[in-house]
């Protein structure tokens, strides 16, 4: 079931470690007084302080360096930003998107010609070479020099910005929730002075998500398994079935609820067959990380284990970047209401 191992690793690196969470913005002002007149109509300099490394910014970066960490949140974003000609190099791609049109326009973005290291990410002396000025890591993970990544000194030194997006700082994701795509949108909205536009993005997602919430307010929210489609991250056959997170907020907004959510104290739980079998299953998320077919996968499992309730009704939705940190969650939303409860819509 397994992909290639170093995929695994930099999903595991990217998104399970057990810490506390990060990364808060702040708005500062000239002292001195020097900014021009042209700087403090469109907004700058702007300061985030981002995981005790204050970034402070007096125009719009223009070469943008987007690392992989089994993400496609901060591309997404940039995308949704109408920022896509910033980005000199992307190493994030699910695949594929509830978005239409984005996962195309993220496999037409340049990736720099570098030569990944085995994470599949960006290393120190390549980093260096794209002369960004500015790094978006999902975590601290993508500034880890042990790992071979260049380090936000290093960075800085090179006069590159850097930028680890909400609850990475210490590479813990458990805590997220939908408001951390929102803080990401009006992070970058801020430093790329397009503030109107995530405003207006945030304002149609909660719009979206308030509307479905008060058509299930009220139902029995069904238990549902989450996870990643033939992605291994552990030594147990389900190494990849998500136990906190954001997940657990989409699904909550949209009327229900994670079936193993106690099983694992960080975001994933590495599971035996036998526990999966002996838990009630109503319906089922498979999440496609750069899996052509992960419909598939979910009809694989239902097979596997036709106790389920979610297999005797065939309850399942196949996912991708709208259930991780992004700006499209209300697209996950919507979907797994409709799942779950379709006499509602």
């Amino acid at each position: 079931m397994s992909k290639k191992r170093p995929v695994a690793v930099a999903l595991a690196g990217a998104l399970c470690l057990v810490t506390t969470a990060c990364a808060d913005a702040t708005d500062t002002t000239d002292a001195a007084g020097g900014a021009s007149a042209a700087a403090a109509r469109s907004g700058y300099p702007v300061t985030l302080e981002n995981c005790g490394t204050p970034q402070k910014f007096t125009e719009a970066p223009g070469r943008v360096v987007v690392m992989n960490g089994a993400s496609v949140a901060e591309v997404s974003t940039l995308l949704a930003l109408g920022l896509g000609d910033s980005i000199v190099a992307n190493q994030q791609s699910y695949g594929m998107s509830e978005v239409e049109g984005r996962a195309k326009a993220v496999k037409g973005l340049p990736d720099g010609g570098v030569k990944l290291n085995d994470a599949y990410d960006v290393p120190r002396e390549a980093m260096i070479g794209l002369r960004p000025d500015l790094v978006l890591s999902t975590t601290s993970y993508g500034f880890d020099e042990k790992n071979g990544f260049a380090t936000r000194e290093q960075l800085k030194g090179v006069g590159a910005h850097t930028y680890v997006s909400p609850q990475g700082c210490d590479q813990d994701t458990s805590k997220m929730t939908i408001a951390d795509s929102y803080t990401l949108l009006r992070d970058m909205g801020r430093v790329f002075d397009r503030s109107d536009r995530a405003e207006q993005l945030i304002a149609a997602s909660e719009k979206n998500i308030a509307g479905v919430a008060a058509k299930v307010k009220g139902e029995k929210r069904p238990d549902v398994m989450v996870l990643f489609s033939n992605m291994a991250m552990g030594g147990n056959d389900f190494s990849s079935v998500v136990a906190k997170g954001i997940y657990n907020d989409i699904l909550a907004k949209a009327g229900g609820s994670n079936a193993f959510a106690s099983a694992s104290k960080t975001s994933f739980a590495d599971l035996s067959k036998e526990k999966v079998a002996a838990t009630d299953v109503d319906a089922l998320v498979v999440i496609g990380y750069n899996d052509p077919n992960p419909a598939a996968y979910a009809r694989k499992l239902l097979k596997e284990f036709p106790q389920w309730p979610a297999a005797k009704n065939n309850t399942y939705v196949a996912l991708s970047d709208s259930m991780y940190l992004g700006p499209s969650n209300d697209l996950a939303v919507a979907k797994i209401a409709g799942m779950l409860h379709p006499d509602a819509f």
